[in-house]
C-alpha cells in the first residue's frame, strides 16, 4: 500500500485539530449564500369575495373540515397504511442518511492497514549480512488517519445541499399527506354522488316499470297503440342498463378507495349521504402566507436551496484540496515484533493538490449547476403560480355551482310536477304517451345533474383545502389522530 497517497491526520494531535477545525470554520464558503427571490403576490385571490382574513381554512386539522366519521376513518387508515406513504418515509430516511455521508468528510478519517508477505528480491548490496537472491518476511500494522481541511467550504455546500434535499422530502412527505387527504375525500365523495346516481336510476327504473304496466294495461284493453308499449320497454331497458353500469362503477371506486387505504379490495363503508354532507366556511387567510404553507412551494424552494449549494461545490472545485496525514503502527520480519518498539514506523505530512487542466472539465460543471439553479427558480415560481391557480379555480367552482345547484333544484321540482301532470293527463286520455315518457326522461337526467352539482361542490372545498396547503400547522405524527 502506497502510504504518501493518502491525506492522513494523526490521533495524537486533538488540540491541534481543534484549533484547526475552528480557524476552517470561521473561513467563509466559496460560492452564493442562498437568498429567497423575490416573488410578488396580489393582495387577494382571484375570485375572491369579501376582504382578506387573518384565519385561513388551511389552519383547521381536515378532520374538522371533513366530518363525516366514515370519511375520518377512511383518512386514518390511508395516513397510517398507505405505501406511498411509507414510499416517502424511506426516502426520508435515505436522504437524512445521505446528510451524515456529507458531514462525514468534515472530520477526521481514521483507519487501519495489515499487511503479511513473504518475498524474494534481488539485493546487490549486502543485506542483512547477505547479498543476491533473499527470501524475506514483512509484516505490518498501523493505524492512520486522513483530513481533508474544508477551507473553501466544498464539503460544507456539499452537507447544505444533502440537508436541503432532506427538507425536500419532508415537503414531500407532508404534500403526499394533504394529497392521500385530498384523494381519500374526493374518491368518498364520487362514491356517495355514485350512490345517489344508484338511487336515481333504481327510482327512475320502478317508474319506468310502472308506466310499462300502465301503457300495457292500455294496449290490451285496445284504448292505446303497442308503440306506447314498446317504447316504454325500452326506456325501461335503459334504466336497467344504467344501473349496471353504476353498480359497476361502485365497486370500481371501493376499489380505488382501497388502494388508497393500503388494503385490498373491499366494500366501503359510507356515513352521511350525499344530501346531508356538510362543509365548513372557507376563509382564505393572507395570500402571502401560502408561499410558507404549501408543501409543494417548500419543495421548490428547498431543490433551489441545494441547486445554489451544489454551485457552491462547483466554485469550490477550483481550488485546491488541502489535508494532512498521518500513520503510525510496526513493520518487522517476524510478526511478534511488529508491536516491538524497535520496529515502529509513523509518518506525519501535509499535502496539497488542486487542477491545473481538465480540458474545461470545471467550468462545465460550474455552468451546469448555475443552469439547474435557474431551473429550480424557475420551476419554484411556476409552482406559486399554479397554487394560486388552483385557488381560485376552487373560488369560482364555489361561487358558479352554489348558483347552478339552486337552478337545478328549481328545475327538478318542475320536471317531477311535469311527470305528475302527464301522467294525470295521460290517465284522463288528454296526452298521449310520447308526453309522459317525455317529462321522465327529462326528470331523472336532471336528477343526475343535480347530484353531480351537490358531489362538485363538496369536491370544490377539498380542492380549496389543498391549494391552500391544508393542516399546514400539523405535527407529522398528529395527522392520522382520528380514531
Amino acid at each position: 500500500m502506497n502510504r504518501h497517497s493518502y491525506l492522513r491526520w494523526s490521533a495524537p494531535l486533538p488540540p491541534v485539530a481543534l484549533l484547526i477545525y475552528l480557524f476552517m470554520a470561521g473561513c467563509a464558503a466559496v460560492g452564493p449564500n442562498y437568498k429567497r427571490p423575490d416573488v410578488t403576490t396580489d393582495a387577494q385571490f382571484r375570485s375572491q369575495v369579501g376582504p382578506t382574513e387573518a384565519n385561513s381554512l388551511a389552519d383547521l386539522p381536515w378532520w374538522k373540515v371533513f366530518d363525516d366519521k366514515a370519511l375520518q376513518d377512511l383518512i386514518t387508515q390511508a395516513l397510517t397504511d398507505n405505501y406511498d406513504l411509507e414510499a416517502a418515509l424511506a426516502r426520508i430516511a435515505q436522504a437524512r442518511a445521505l446528510v451524515t455521508v456529507a458531514r462525514a468528510d468534515l472530520y477526521p478519517q481514521f483507519g487501519y492497514e495489515a499487511s503479511a508477505v513473504r518475498e524474494k528480491s534481488f539485493f546487490p548490496f549486502e543485506f542483512g549480512g547477505r547479498s543476491g537472491n533473499i527470501t524475506y518476511n514483512s509484516f505490518e500494522l498501523a493505524l492512520n488517519s486522513t483530513w481533508e481541511l474544508d477551507l473553501w467550504g466544498r464539503i460544507r455546500r456539499t452537507e447544505e445541499s444533502a440537508r436541503a434535499q432532506l427538507f425536500a422530502q419532508q415537503d414531500i412527505r407532508r404534500g403526499v399527506m394533504l394529497t392521500l387527504v385530498s384523494d381519500v375525500a374526493t374518491s368518498y365523495f364520487r362514491l356517495i354522488e355514485l350512490d345517489r346516481q344508484l338511487g336515481i336510476a333504481t327510482e327512475s327504473a320502478d317508474v319506468y316499470k310502472r308506466t310499462l304496466a300502465l301503457f300495457s294495461q292500455r294496449f290490451d284493453a285496445g284504448r292505446d297503440s303497442r308503440l306506447a308499449v314498446v317504447r316504454a320497454q325500452a326506456a325501461y331497458d335503459s334504466s336497467r342498463v344504467n344501473i349496471a353500469q353504476l353498480n359497476r362503477a361502485i365497486a370500481q371506486q371501493e376499489n380505488a378507495i382501497s388502494v388508497l387505504l393500503g388494503t385490498q379490495p373491499r366494500a366501503i363503508a359510507r356515513g352521511a349521504v350525499l344530501t346531508q354532507q356538510r362543509t365548513p366556511k372557507t376563509p382564505l387567510g393572507q395570500t402571502t402566507e401560502i408561499i410558507n404553507r404549501r408543501p409543494d412551494i417548500l419543495q421548490a424552494e428547498h431543490t433551489m436551496m441545494a441547486a445554489n449549494a451544489e454551485v457552491g461545490v462547483a466554485v469550490a472545485n477550483f481550488y485546491p484540496r488541502i489535508g494532512l496525514s498521518a500513520l503510525f503502527g510496526g513493520q518487522a520480519p517476524h510478526i511478534e515484533d511488529v508491536f516491538d518498539r524497535n520496529f515502529n514506523i509513523w509518518q506525519i505530512g501535509g499535502g496539497l493538490a488542486g487542477p491545473i487542466f481538465q480540458g474545461g472539465r470545471l467550468r462545465a460543471n460550474y455552468d451546469a449547476n448555475k443552469a439547474f439553479w435557474d431551473e429550480s427558480i424557475a420551476q419554484y415560481k411556476k409552482t406559486i403560480v399554479g397554487a394560486f391557480r388552483e385557488i381560485s379555480d376552487a373560488l369560482i367552482a364555489q361561487q358558479t355551482l352554489e348558483a347552478q345547484r339552486a337552478a337545478l333544484e328549481s328545475q327538478v321540482r318542475a320536471l317531477r310536477d311535469s311527470v305528475d301532470l302527464a301522467t294525470t293527463r295521460y290517465t284522463v286520455g288528454r296526452a298521449s304517451y310520447f308526453e309522459v315518457l317525455q317529462a321522465q326522461q327529462e326528470l331523472f337526467p336532471s336528477e343526475q345533474a343535480l347530484a353531480q352539482t351537490q358531489r362538485d361542490q363538496l369536491l370544490a372545498v377539498v380542492n380549496l383545502y389543498k391549494a391552500l396547503g391544508g393542516g399546514w400547522n400539523l405535527d407529522d405524527a398528529a395527522w392520522p389522530q382520528p380514531k
